[in-house]
Order: structure tokens, then C-alpha cells, then sequence
């Protein structure tokens, strides 16, 4: 599984640099993916067609879902249902995996 870089989400370019991701799986009714953001990157506000379920490897995250902080510790999860508003930003180097469904429209993460 190779890494390729992000710089968007939900094609909104993220803030304070660039990631990093992998495609682990794919299925009829989801994905899953490998993230990486170095500290300081951050995604936009945006929202999506699908449920993501966050579980975090290691680091530290902050965002928003719905108007409300949350903070993810690693080893933690979090649920960004679909349609809602959240935003992501990693406190210091961050990774995590994230499972999408149902498969998304169109890909959410981009170079």
C-alpha cells in the first residue's frame, strides 16, 4: 500500500499544509482509509455523503462536529455522520484510520 499526499477534502484545500493517505480496503458498501497529518494541518469545515468513523492510532486531534469542539486522544473514535459539519486538526503529528459508508460518490481525499 503506497502513500500518496493530500492536500484536499471533500475538494476544499486543507490548511496548514499537507497529508497523507492510503487506501487499506474498499468494498461495495464502504472504505476504509490510513491518514496522516503532520502537526498544525487541518481540513476545512466541510461535510460529506457518507458516515466516517475516526479511530485514532496515534497523536492528538481537534475539530469541530456540528458547531461543538471535540478533542480525539489516541485510541479514541468519533463519529462525523453524514451531512453534518466537522472540521479536523491535528495537535501534534496525528494518524488514524477512517471507515466510510456507504461508498462515497465521489473520492473525498485528493492530492
Amino acid at each position: 500500500m503506497t502513500w500518496t499526499t493530500m492536500s484536499t477534502v471533500e475538494g476544499l484545500p486543507l490548511l496548514g499544509g499537507k497529508g497523507r493517505f492510503r487506501t487499506l480496503a474498499t468494498a461495495e458498501g464502504g472504505l476504509a482509509y490510513e491518514i496522516h497529518y503532520p502537526a498544525g494541518v487541518a481540513s476545512p469545515v466541510h461535510s460529506h455523503d457518507h458516515d466516517s468513523i475516526v479511530y485514532l492510532i496515534s497523536g492528538s486531534l481537534r475539530g469541530t462536529l456540528d458547531g461543538r469542539e471535540v478533542t480525539l486522544e489516541a485510541g479514541g473514535t468519533i463519529v462525523h455522520p453524514r451531512g453534518v459539519p466537522h472540521s479536523v486538526e491535528a495537535i501534534v503529528d496525528s494518524q488514524w484510520v477512517e471507515f466510510k459508508t456507504p461508498l462515497p460518490a465521489r473520492p473525498p481525499i485528493a492530492e
